[in-house]
């Protein structure tokens, strides 16, 4: 599986591309595009890579996240797969806004998939397995792929930290819980790619960040 990051927005969040070099199967993870050169930015490489996007999977549905969802959907004409206890953070997207600073209206955007623990979304050949992490959000998930070692896991594991839950829905022990159970379980050597900042390693977070040491 290749996979290629992005940094979008005011909060410098990672939206991701990743696709079967093969069959140039592809699915985007986390749209955070809200500028129009963002979504030429993303556009660009999907064109030159000659990809087929198959799927617009989110880790979770906060505001930063999903800036660009409705431009993907609309786009190439797929439907947002996300967890379910996500989906009333969607009908509040304005005033979320507001409550950062940003006064611009936001179309609806619509939870399409509800995903449930276990499910195995394919890309290609390889797939990538939804695990639950609620806790930064009440519907948060991670994106494991198995075969090329690597999981996605949103604002709930960064390197040397977690996820902040003061916003709505969040509840700390609740995803320190599910990180421990849910993630720390993976492959020491499991790359993490987080919904901001840099990779790490399930490896060196279980030895040293200082939430779950």
């Amino acid at each position: 599986m290749k996979i290629t990051r992005f940094s979008f927005n005011m909060f410098g969040e990672n939206t991701y591309v990743v696709f079967d070099e093969h069959s140039r199967e592809a699915a985007v993870i986390d749209p955070g595009m809200l500028h129009q050169r963002e979504e030429e930015a993303i556009t660009k490489y999907i064109d030159e890579k000659h990809l087929v996007i198959r799927h617009l999977i989110n880790t979770h549905l906060h505001l930063d996240h999903v800036f660009g969802a409705n431009f993907i959907k609309d786009k190439y004409g797929v439907k947002l797969e996300a967890g379910a206890d996500d989906a009333p953070l969607l009908d509040d997207l304005n005033g979320s806004a507001l409550r950062f600073g940003i006064r611009r209206d936001f179309d609806k955007v619509t939870l399409d998939v509800p995903l449930k623990a276990g499910e195995k979304i394919f890309i290609g050949n390889e797939y990538l397995e939804v695990i639950p992490v609620p806790g930064h959000t009440p519907g948060g998930i991670a994106l494991y792929a198995p075969e090329s070692g690597v999981v996605f896991t949103g604002d709930s594991l960064f390197e040397g930290s977690v996820g902040r839950t003061d916003l709505p829905g969040g509840d700390h022990a609740t995803l320190i819980k599910s990180i421990r159970e849910n993630l720390l379980t993976l492959p020491d050597d499991t790359m993490v790619l987080p919904g901001h900042g840099d990779a790490t390693t399930i490896g060196r977070e279980k030895a040293s960040n200082p939430y779950l040491v």
